[in-house]
Protein backbone atom coordinates (compact mmCIF):
# COMPACT_ATOMS: atom_id res chain seq x y z
CA UNK A 1 0.00 0.00 0.00
CA UNK A 2 1.27 3.44 -0.96
CA UNK A 3 1.03 5.56 2.21
CA UNK A 4 2.36 8.66 0.47
CA UNK A 5 -0.31 9.01 -2.19
CA UNK A 6 -1.98 12.41 -2.55
CA UNK A 7 -5.64 12.28 -1.49
CA UNK A 8 -8.23 13.50 -3.98
CA UNK A 9 -11.36 15.14 -2.63
CA UNK A 10 -14.59 13.60 -3.98
CA UNK A 11 -17.30 16.20 -4.54
CA UNK A 12 -20.96 15.13 -4.20
CA UNK A 13 -22.59 15.70 -7.58
CA UNK A 14 -26.06 16.44 -6.20
CA UNK A 15 -27.57 13.97 -8.69
CA UNK A 16 -29.26 10.99 -6.98
CA UNK A 17 -27.52 7.75 -7.93
CA UNK A 18 -24.68 9.38 -9.90
CA UNK A 19 -22.07 9.33 -7.13
CA UNK A 20 -22.49 5.56 -6.86
CA UNK A 21 -21.51 5.24 -10.54
CA UNK A 22 -18.53 7.56 -10.13
CA UNK A 23 -17.06 5.66 -7.21
CA UNK A 24 -17.90 8.26 -4.56
CA UNK A 25 -18.33 11.55 -6.40
CA UNK A 26 -16.52 13.90 -8.78
CA UNK A 27 -12.78 14.35 -8.36
CA UNK A 28 -11.96 17.92 -7.38
CA UNK A 29 -10.02 19.87 -10.06
CA UNK A 30 -10.87 17.21 -12.67
CA UNK A 31 -11.61 18.00 -16.33
CA UNK A 32 -14.81 16.24 -17.42
CA UNK A 33 -16.87 15.83 -20.59
CA UNK A 34 -20.64 15.29 -20.66
CA UNK A 35 -21.51 13.97 -24.12
CA UNK A 36 -24.67 12.78 -25.82
CA UNK A 37 -27.18 13.36 -28.58
CA UNK A 38 -29.66 16.27 -28.51
CA UNK A 39 -32.37 15.77 -25.90
CA UNK A 40 -30.45 13.17 -23.91
CA UNK A 41 -30.25 15.40 -20.81
CA UNK A 42 -26.71 16.83 -21.01
CA UNK A 43 -27.57 20.41 -20.07
CA UNK A 44 -30.01 19.31 -17.39
CA UNK A 45 -27.32 17.09 -15.83
CA UNK A 46 -24.73 19.88 -15.94
CA UNK A 47 -27.07 22.46 -14.41
CA UNK A 48 -28.25 20.06 -11.72
CA UNK A 49 -24.65 19.47 -10.64
CA UNK A 50 -23.83 23.16 -10.91
CA UNK A 51 -26.72 24.30 -8.70
CA UNK A 52 -25.95 21.55 -6.18
CA UNK A 53 -22.23 22.26 -5.91
CA UNK A 54 -22.02 26.04 -6.30
CA UNK A 55 -22.02 28.32 -3.26
CA UNK A 56 -20.80 31.84 -2.43
CA UNK A 57 -17.54 30.27 -1.24
CA UNK A 58 -17.25 27.91 -4.26
CA UNK A 59 -18.66 29.77 -7.26
CA UNK A 60 -19.47 28.42 -10.71
CA UNK A 61 -18.96 29.98 -14.11
CA UNK A 62 -21.01 28.70 -17.06
CA UNK A 63 -20.01 29.58 -20.63
CA UNK A 64 -22.72 29.08 -23.24
CA UNK A 65 -21.85 28.83 -26.92
CA UNK A 66 -25.30 27.79 -28.05
CA UNK A 67 -27.19 29.48 -30.84
CA UNK A 68 -29.88 30.56 -28.38
CA UNK A 69 -29.43 33.20 -25.68
CA UNK A 70 -28.72 32.05 -22.13
CA UNK A 71 -31.90 33.76 -20.91
CA UNK A 72 -34.05 31.45 -23.06
CA UNK A 73 -32.20 28.37 -21.83
CA UNK A 74 -32.61 29.45 -18.20
CA UNK A 75 -36.33 30.00 -18.72
CA UNK A 76 -36.72 26.29 -19.32
CA UNK A 77 -34.16 25.12 -16.79
CA UNK A 78 -35.86 27.03 -13.98
CA UNK A 79 -38.83 24.67 -14.30
CA UNK A 80 -36.77 22.06 -12.44
CA UNK A 81 -36.94 21.95 -8.67
CA UNK A 82 -33.15 22.06 -8.35
CA UNK A 83 -33.04 25.52 -9.94
CA UNK A 84 -32.34 28.22 -7.35
CA UNK A 85 -32.63 31.76 -8.69
CA UNK A 86 -30.98 33.09 -5.50
CA UNK A 87 -27.69 31.55 -6.67
CA UNK A 88 -27.60 33.49 -9.93
CA UNK A 89 -24.81 36.10 -10.00
CA UNK A 90 -24.00 35.35 -6.35
CA UNK A 91 -22.82 31.76 -6.77
CA UNK A 92 -23.39 31.12 -10.49
CA UNK A 93 -22.65 33.37 -13.45
CA UNK A 94 -23.54 32.74 -17.11
CA UNK A 95 -21.37 34.06 -19.96
CA UNK A 96 -22.46 33.84 -23.64
CA UNK A 97 -19.57 33.18 -26.05
CA UNK A 98 -21.72 33.05 -29.18
CA UNK A 99 -20.17 36.05 -30.91
CA UNK A 100 -16.59 35.00 -30.22
CA UNK A 101 -17.18 31.46 -31.47
CA UNK A 102 -18.98 32.52 -34.65
CA UNK A 103 -16.08 34.83 -35.52
CA UNK A 104 -13.89 31.76 -35.93
CA UNK A 105 -11.09 33.35 -33.95
CA UNK A 106 -10.22 30.68 -31.36
CA UNK A 107 -7.61 32.89 -29.75
CA UNK A 108 -10.37 35.41 -29.09
CA UNK A 109 -12.56 32.67 -27.59
CA UNK A 110 -9.75 31.50 -25.34
CA UNK A 111 -8.86 35.05 -24.28
CA UNK A 112 -12.49 35.71 -23.27
CA UNK A 113 -12.63 32.48 -21.25
CA UNK A 114 -9.35 33.28 -19.49
CA UNK A 115 -10.46 36.84 -18.77
CA UNK A 116 -13.74 35.73 -17.18
CA UNK A 117 -12.16 32.91 -15.18
CA UNK A 118 -9.40 35.09 -13.78
CA UNK A 119 -11.91 37.79 -12.88
CA UNK A 120 -14.44 35.47 -11.22
CA UNK A 121 -12.03 32.87 -9.77
CA UNK A 122 -14.60 30.01 -9.91
CA UNK A 123 -14.37 26.59 -8.30
CA UNK A 124 -16.43 25.15 -11.17
CA UNK A 125 -16.33 25.91 -14.90
CA UNK A 126 -18.93 24.69 -17.42
CA UNK A 127 -18.76 25.13 -21.21
CA UNK A 128 -22.02 24.30 -23.05
CA UNK A 129 -21.97 23.30 -25.88
CA UNK A 130 -18.44 22.57 -26.99
CA UNK A 131 -19.75 20.96 -30.18
CA UNK A 132 -20.42 24.41 -31.61
CA UNK A 133 -16.69 25.16 -31.55
CA UNK A 134 -15.98 21.95 -33.46
CA UNK A 135 -18.60 22.77 -36.11
CA UNK A 136 -17.15 26.24 -36.69
CA UNK A 137 -13.66 24.76 -37.04
CA UNK A 138 -14.92 22.26 -39.63
CA UNK A 139 -16.75 24.95 -41.60
CA UNK A 140 -13.71 27.24 -41.70
CA UNK A 141 -11.10 24.52 -42.24
CA UNK A 142 -9.37 25.17 -38.94
CA UNK A 143 -9.19 21.62 -37.53
CA UNK A 144 -5.52 22.12 -36.69
CA UNK A 145 -6.25 25.35 -34.86
CA UNK A 146 -9.06 23.59 -33.01
CA UNK A 147 -6.77 20.83 -31.69
CA UNK A 148 -4.32 23.48 -30.49
CA UNK A 149 -7.20 25.39 -28.88
CA UNK A 150 -8.47 22.27 -27.10
CA UNK A 151 -5.04 21.38 -25.75
CA UNK A 152 -4.46 24.92 -24.48
CA UNK A 153 -7.93 25.01 -22.93
CA UNK A 154 -7.35 21.69 -21.15
CA UNK A 155 -4.03 22.88 -19.73
CA UNK A 156 -5.61 26.12 -18.57
CA UNK A 157 -8.50 24.31 -16.92
CA UNK A 158 -6.01 22.25 -14.93
CA UNK A 159 -3.99 25.30 -13.92
CA UNK A 160 -7.11 27.13 -12.71
CA UNK A 161 -7.58 24.63 -9.91
CA UNK A 162 -11.24 24.37 -10.90
CA UNK A 163 -13.46 21.38 -11.53
CA UNK A 164 -14.46 21.82 -15.16
CA UNK A 165 -16.99 20.38 -17.59
CA UNK A 166 -17.37 20.47 -21.37
CA UNK A 167 -20.85 19.63 -22.68
CA UNK A 168 -21.32 18.57 -26.29
CA UNK A 169 -23.20 16.46 -28.81
CA UNK A 170 -20.68 13.67 -29.10
CA UNK A 171 -21.14 9.93 -29.44
CA UNK A 172 -19.16 6.82 -28.53
CA UNK A 173 -17.10 6.98 -31.73
CA UNK A 174 -16.13 10.58 -30.99
CA UNK A 175 -14.95 9.56 -27.54
CA UNK A 176 -12.49 7.16 -29.15
CA UNK A 177 -11.09 9.54 -31.79
CA UNK A 178 -11.59 13.17 -30.76
CA UNK A 179 -8.48 14.77 -29.18
CA UNK A 180 -10.45 16.47 -26.40
CA UNK A 181 -11.40 13.09 -24.95
CA UNK A 182 -7.77 12.08 -24.57
CA UNK A 183 -7.02 14.87 -22.11
CA UNK A 184 -10.26 14.53 -20.14
CA UNK A 185 -10.14 13.06 -16.65
CA UNK A 186 -13.78 11.96 -16.76
CA UNK A 187 -16.26 11.18 -19.53
CA UNK A 188 -20.01 10.72 -19.09
CA UNK A 189 -21.89 9.45 -22.14
CA UNK A 190 -25.68 9.91 -22.26
CA UNK A 191 -27.98 8.25 -24.76
CA UNK A 192 -31.67 7.87 -25.44
CA UNK A 193 -33.41 5.21 -27.50
CA UNK A 194 -36.95 5.05 -28.83
CA UNK A 195 -38.58 1.62 -29.04
CA UNK A 196 -42.15 1.77 -30.29
CA UNK A 197 -43.75 4.36 -28.01
CA UNK A 198 -41.16 3.99 -25.26
CA UNK A 199 -38.27 6.35 -24.53
CA UNK A 200 -35.36 4.99 -22.48
CA UNK A 201 -32.40 7.05 -21.29
CA UNK A 202 -29.07 5.49 -20.28
CA UNK A 203 -25.78 6.75 -18.93
CA UNK A 204 -22.26 5.33 -19.11
CA UNK A 205 -19.14 6.36 -17.22
CA UNK A 206 -16.73 5.89 -20.11
CA UNK A 207 -13.72 7.24 -18.20
CA UNK A 208 -12.96 8.48 -14.69
CA UNK A 209 -9.31 8.69 -13.71
CA UNK A 210 -8.15 7.55 -10.30
CA UNK A 211 -11.37 5.95 -9.08
CA UNK A 212 -13.27 2.71 -9.49
CA UNK A 213 -16.53 3.27 -11.37
CA UNK A 214 -19.48 0.98 -12.02
CA UNK A 215 -19.17 -0.31 -15.58
CA UNK A 216 -21.97 -0.68 -18.08
CA UNK A 217 -25.07 1.25 -19.08
CA UNK A 218 -27.30 2.60 -16.31
CA UNK A 219 -30.84 3.88 -16.80
CA UNK A 220 -31.85 7.32 -15.62
CA UNK A 221 -35.08 9.29 -15.53
CA UNK A 222 -35.76 13.02 -15.93
CA UNK A 223 -38.53 14.36 -13.69
CA UNK A 224 -39.46 17.72 -12.16
CA UNK A 225 -36.63 17.12 -9.68
CA UNK A 226 -34.12 16.73 -12.51
CA UNK A 227 -32.13 13.58 -13.24
CA UNK A 228 -32.12 10.46 -11.09
CA UNK A 229 -29.73 7.65 -11.98
CA UNK A 230 -30.51 4.01 -11.22
CA UNK A 231 -27.15 2.25 -10.93
CA UNK A 232 -26.84 -1.33 -12.10
CA UNK A 233 -26.65 -3.01 -8.71
CA UNK A 234 -24.53 -6.16 -8.60
CA UNK A 235 -24.36 -8.76 -5.81
CA UNK A 236 -20.60 -8.19 -5.54
CA UNK A 237 -19.02 -10.64 -3.11
CA UNK A 238 -22.40 -12.06 -2.11
CA UNK A 239 -22.71 -15.83 -2.21
CA UNK A 240 -25.81 -17.91 -1.77
CA UNK A 241 -25.81 -19.71 1.56
CA UNK A 242 -26.32 -23.43 1.38
CA UNK A 243 -29.11 -24.75 3.59
CA UNK A 244 -26.69 -27.38 4.98
CA UNK A 245 -24.27 -24.65 6.07
CA UNK A 246 -24.42 -24.23 9.87
CA UNK A 247 -24.59 -20.45 9.45
CA UNK A 248 -27.59 -20.82 7.15
CA UNK A 249 -29.28 -23.30 9.46
CA UNK A 250 -28.90 -20.89 12.36
CA UNK A 251 -31.03 -18.36 10.53
CA UNK A 252 -33.99 -20.72 10.73
CA UNK A 253 -37.02 -20.98 8.46
CA UNK A 254 -39.83 -18.52 7.89
CA UNK A 255 -43.50 -19.37 8.12
CA UNK A 256 -45.69 -18.49 5.15
CA UNK A 257 -48.64 -17.96 7.46
CA UNK A 258 -50.29 -21.27 6.57
CA UNK A 259 -49.17 -24.09 8.92
CA UNK A 260 -50.02 -26.90 6.50
CA UNK A 261 -48.03 -25.23 3.73
CA UNK A 262 -45.07 -24.76 6.12
CA UNK A 263 -45.23 -28.50 6.77
CA UNK A 264 -45.30 -29.21 3.03
CA UNK A 265 -42.16 -27.07 2.63
CA UNK A 266 -40.34 -29.20 5.16
CA UNK A 267 -40.70 -26.84 8.10
CA UNK A 268 -41.10 -23.45 6.43
CA UNK A 269 -39.13 -21.47 3.88
CA UNK A 270 -35.42 -21.04 4.76
CA UNK A 271 -34.58 -17.40 5.42
CA UNK A 272 -32.85 -15.72 2.49
CA UNK A 273 -34.43 -18.06 -0.06
CA UNK A 274 -36.36 -17.04 -3.17
CA UNK A 275 -39.79 -18.64 -3.74
CA UNK A 276 -41.78 -18.79 -6.97
CA UNK A 277 -45.55 -19.20 -6.60
CA UNK A 278 -46.97 -20.17 -10.01
CA UNK A 279 -50.57 -20.61 -10.94
CA UNK A 280 -53.51 -19.42 -13.07
CA UNK A 281 -55.65 -16.38 -12.41
CA UNK A 282 -57.83 -16.67 -9.30
CA UNK A 283 -55.85 -19.53 -7.78
CA UNK A 284 -54.90 -17.49 -4.69
CA UNK A 285 -51.32 -16.47 -5.43
CA UNK A 286 -51.75 -12.93 -4.09
CA UNK A 287 -53.54 -14.26 -1.01
CA UNK A 288 -50.59 -16.53 -0.30
CA UNK A 289 -48.13 -13.65 -0.69
CA UNK A 290 -50.26 -11.47 1.62
CA UNK A 291 -50.28 -14.24 4.24
CA UNK A 292 -46.48 -14.35 3.91
CA UNK A 293 -46.28 -10.62 4.72
CA UNK A 294 -48.87 -10.89 7.51
CA UNK A 295 -46.89 -13.63 9.21
CA UNK A 296 -43.80 -11.45 8.97
CA UNK A 297 -45.66 -8.61 10.69
CA UNK A 298 -46.71 -10.98 13.48
CA UNK A 299 -43.06 -11.91 13.94
CA UNK A 300 -41.98 -8.25 14.00
CA UNK A 301 -40.50 -8.32 10.50
CA UNK A 302 -40.92 -5.54 7.95
CA UNK A 303 -41.96 -6.30 4.40
CA UNK A 304 -41.85 -4.68 0.96
CA UNK A 305 -44.22 -5.33 -1.94
CA UNK A 306 -43.93 -4.37 -5.60
CA UNK A 307 -47.51 -4.87 -6.80
CA UNK A 308 -47.72 -4.60 -10.58
CA UNK A 309 -51.24 -6.01 -10.74
CA UNK A 310 -52.78 -2.90 -9.15
CA UNK A 311 -53.78 -0.11 -11.49
CA UNK A 312 -53.91 3.63 -10.66
CA UNK A 313 -56.71 4.43 -8.22
CA UNK A 314 -57.38 0.78 -7.41
CA UNK A 315 -57.15 -0.15 -3.73
CA UNK A 316 -55.03 -3.01 -2.45
CA UNK A 317 -56.81 -5.97 -0.99
CA UNK A 318 -58.03 -5.06 2.53
CA UNK A 319 -55.53 -7.30 4.33
CA UNK A 320 -52.59 -5.83 2.42
CA UNK A 321 -53.93 -2.29 2.87
CA UNK A 322 -54.00 -2.82 6.63
CA UNK A 323 -50.37 -3.94 6.60
CA UNK A 324 -49.38 -0.86 4.61
CA UNK A 325 -51.36 1.56 6.79
CA UNK A 326 -49.89 0.08 9.97
CA UNK A 327 -46.34 0.58 8.62
CA UNK A 328 -45.46 -3.11 8.55
CA UNK A 329 -45.22 -3.21 4.74
CA UNK A 330 -43.82 -0.65 2.31
CA UNK A 331 -45.14 -0.36 -1.25
CA UNK A 332 -42.93 0.38 -4.25
CA UNK A 333 -44.41 2.80 -6.78
CA UNK A 334 -44.88 0.74 -9.94
CA UNK A 335 -47.09 3.17 -11.85
CA UNK A 336 -44.29 5.00 -13.69
CA UNK A 337 -44.18 4.48 -17.44
CA UNK A 338 -41.32 2.64 -19.12
CA UNK A 339 -39.84 1.10 -15.97
CA UNK A 340 -36.51 -0.67 -15.95
CA UNK A 341 -35.34 -3.55 -13.80
CA UNK A 342 -32.66 -1.30 -12.33
CA UNK A 343 -35.17 1.38 -11.36
CA UNK A 344 -37.34 -1.16 -9.56
CA UNK A 345 -34.36 -2.88 -7.93
CA UNK A 346 -33.02 0.49 -6.78
CA UNK A 347 -36.37 1.31 -5.15
CA UNK A 348 -36.52 -2.11 -3.47
CA UNK A 349 -32.99 -1.94 -2.09
CA UNK A 350 -33.50 1.61 -0.83
CA UNK A 351 -36.63 0.61 1.05
CA UNK A 352 -35.00 -2.55 2.42
CA UNK A 353 -32.07 -0.52 3.76
CA UNK A 354 -34.34 2.22 5.14
CA UNK A 355 -36.83 -0.08 6.90
CA UNK A 356 -34.77 -3.19 7.58
CA UNK A 357 -37.33 -5.26 5.64
CA UNK A 358 -36.63 -9.00 5.44
CA UNK A 359 -39.62 -10.12 3.33
CA UNK A 360 -40.10 -9.02 -0.29
CA UNK A 361 -43.04 -9.79 -2.58
CA UNK A 362 -43.12 -9.20 -6.35
CA UNK A 363 -46.66 -9.57 -7.67
CA UNK A 364 -46.47 -10.51 -10.44
CA UNK A 365 -43.73 -11.27 -12.95
CA UNK A 366 -46.13 -10.91 -15.87
CA UNK A 367 -47.26 -7.51 -14.59
CA UNK A 368 -43.62 -6.59 -14.03
CA UNK A 369 -42.72 -7.38 -17.62
CA UNK A 370 -45.68 -5.37 -18.94
CA UNK A 371 -44.58 -2.35 -16.88
CA UNK A 372 -41.07 -2.46 -18.36
CA UNK A 373 -40.07 -0.45 -21.39
CA UNK A 374 -39.93 -2.71 -24.49
CA UNK A 375 -36.15 -2.20 -24.66
CA UNK A 376 -35.75 -4.29 -21.48
CA UNK A 377 -37.92 -7.25 -22.48
CA UNK A 378 -35.14 -9.09 -24.29
CA UNK A 379 -32.91 -9.42 -21.21
CA UNK A 380 -35.73 -9.74 -18.68
CA UNK A 381 -34.66 -13.19 -17.49
CA UNK A 382 -31.02 -12.20 -16.98
CA UNK A 383 -32.05 -9.01 -15.16
CA UNK A 384 -34.49 -10.96 -13.01
CA UNK A 385 -31.70 -13.32 -12.00
CA UNK A 386 -29.54 -10.37 -10.97
CA UNK A 387 -32.41 -8.81 -9.03
CA UNK A 388 -33.07 -11.99 -7.03
CA UNK A 389 -29.35 -12.37 -6.31
CA UNK A 390 -29.09 -8.78 -5.03
CA UNK A 391 -32.20 -8.99 -2.84
CA UNK A 392 -31.23 -12.29 -1.24
CA UNK A 393 -27.66 -11.03 -0.76
CA UNK A 394 -29.19 -8.24 1.33
CA UNK A 395 -30.72 -10.90 3.58
CA UNK A 396 -34.26 -10.65 2.20
CA UNK A 397 -36.53 -13.63 1.57
CA UNK A 398 -38.20 -13.10 -1.80
CA UNK A 399 -41.60 -14.37 -2.93
CA UNK A 400 -42.40 -13.93 -6.62
CA UNK A 401 -45.79 -14.55 -8.20
CA UNK A 402 -45.96 -15.99 -11.71
CA UNK A 403 -49.17 -15.95 -13.72
CA UNK A 404 -49.72 -19.10 -15.79
CA UNK A 405 -52.41 -20.48 -18.03
CA UNK A 406 -53.44 -24.03 -17.25
CA UNK A 407 -52.06 -26.32 -19.95
CA UNK A 408 -52.65 -29.91 -19.12
CA UNK A 409 -50.29 -31.14 -21.83
CA UNK A 410 -47.25 -29.83 -19.96
CA UNK A 411 -46.19 -28.76 -16.48
CA UNK A 412 -44.75 -25.27 -16.52
CA UNK A 413 -43.78 -22.91 -13.72
CA UNK A 414 -42.86 -19.65 -15.43
CA UNK A 415 -43.09 -18.32 -19.00
CA UNK A 416 -39.74 -16.54 -18.43
CA UNK A 417 -37.65 -19.61 -17.66
CA UNK A 418 -37.26 -18.20 -14.15
CA UNK A 419 -37.98 -21.44 -12.30
CA UNK A 420 -34.31 -22.46 -12.10
CA UNK A 421 -33.45 -19.04 -10.61
CA UNK A 422 -35.43 -19.70 -7.44
CA UNK A 423 -34.73 -21.87 -4.42
CA UNK A 424 -38.31 -23.07 -3.98
CA UNK A 425 -41.42 -23.48 -6.15
CA UNK A 426 -45.08 -23.83 -5.22
CA UNK A 427 -47.48 -24.63 -8.03
CA UNK A 428 -51.24 -24.08 -8.01
CA UNK A 429 -53.58 -25.65 -10.57
CA UNK A 430 -57.24 -26.10 -11.40
CA UNK A 431 -58.65 -29.62 -11.75
CA UNK A 432 -62.10 -31.02 -12.45
CA UNK A 433 -63.44 -33.48 -9.87
CA UNK A 434 -66.99 -34.78 -9.91
CA UNK A 435 -68.01 -32.08 -12.40
CA UNK A 436 -66.67 -29.33 -10.12
CA UNK A 437 -63.70 -27.00 -10.57
CA UNK A 438 -61.25 -27.56 -7.71
CA UNK A 439 -57.88 -26.10 -6.78
CA UNK A 440 -54.80 -28.18 -6.00
CA UNK A 441 -51.40 -27.17 -4.67
CA UNK A 442 -47.99 -28.84 -4.52
CA UNK A 443 -44.44 -28.02 -3.50
CA UNK A 444 -42.25 -28.70 -6.54
CA UNK A 445 -38.88 -28.00 -4.97
CA UNK A 446 -37.14 -26.59 -1.92
CA UNK A 447 -33.43 -26.53 -2.43
CA UNK A 448 -31.55 -28.81 0.01
CA UNK A 449 -34.74 -29.66 1.91
CA UNK A 450 -36.92 -32.74 2.28
CA UNK A 451 -40.38 -31.55 1.35
CA UNK A 452 -43.78 -33.03 0.63
CA UNK A 453 -44.50 -34.21 -2.91
CA UNK A 454 -48.24 -34.60 -2.37
CA UNK A 455 -50.94 -32.77 -4.30
CA UNK A 456 -53.41 -31.22 -1.87
CA UNK A 457 -56.81 -29.77 -2.49
CA UNK A 458 -57.35 -26.32 -1.01
CA UNK A 459 -60.10 -23.75 -0.71
CA UNK A 460 -60.24 -19.98 -0.42
CA UNK A 461 -62.55 -18.43 2.16
CA UNK A 462 -62.72 -15.34 4.36
CA UNK A 463 -59.74 -16.58 6.39
CA UNK A 464 -57.57 -17.03 3.32
CA UNK A 465 -56.19 -20.30 1.97
CA UNK A 466 -57.31 -23.50 3.70
CA UNK A 467 -55.33 -26.57 2.63
CA UNK A 468 -56.89 -30.00 2.94
CA UNK A 469 -55.48 -33.49 3.14
CA UNK A 470 -53.83 -35.28 0.19
CA UNK A 471 -56.12 -37.19 -2.16
CA UNK A 472 -54.45 -40.56 -2.66
CA UNK A 473 -57.60 -42.00 -4.23
CA UNK A 474 -57.14 -39.87 -7.36
CA UNK A 475 -54.31 -39.96 -9.90
CA UNK A 476 -53.29 -37.93 -12.99
CA UNK A 477 -54.86 -34.77 -11.56
CA UNK A 478 -52.61 -32.46 -13.56
CA UNK A 479 -53.30 -34.09 -16.92
CA UNK A 480 -56.87 -32.86 -17.09
CA UNK A 481 -58.08 -36.48 -17.02
CA UNK A 482 -58.00 -37.56 -13.33
CA UNK A 483 -59.09 -41.07 -12.46
CA UNK A 484 -59.34 -43.16 -9.31
CA UNK A 485 -56.20 -45.00 -8.28
CA UNK A 486 -58.28 -48.17 -8.03
CA UNK A 487 -58.83 -47.98 -11.78
CA UNK A 488 -55.08 -47.79 -12.32
CA UNK A 489 -54.50 -50.76 -10.03
CA UNK A 490 -57.19 -52.75 -11.84
CA UNK A 491 -55.62 -52.07 -15.21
Amino acid sequence: MNKNKVPILRLPSGVPGLDALLGGGLAEFSFNIIAGQPGSGKTTLAHQMMFAMASPQRQALCFTVLGEPALKMLRYQQQYNFFDSAKLDDSIRFINLGEEVMSGDFDCVLDRIVQEVEGFDPAFVFVDSFRSVTQVASATGQQGALQNFVQRLGILMTSWQATSFLIGEYNLLDSQTHPVFAIADGILLLEQTLTRNSMVRKMQVSKMRGQATVAGLHTFRITDDGIQVFPRILPVGAQKRDANDPKSAARGALSLGTPVLDEMLGGGLPAGYSLLVAGPSGSGKSLLSTAFLEEGARQGEKGVVAAFEIGPGQPHNPRLSQLVESGHVGVIDTRALDLSIDETLFALTQMIKATGATRVVIDSLSGFELALAPAFHEDFRESLHRMVAVLTALGATVLMVSELEDRYADLRFSPYGAAFLTDAIIVQRYVELNSELKRVMAVVKVRNRNHSHALRLYEINESGIVIGAPCPEMAALLTGHPRPTSAIAFN
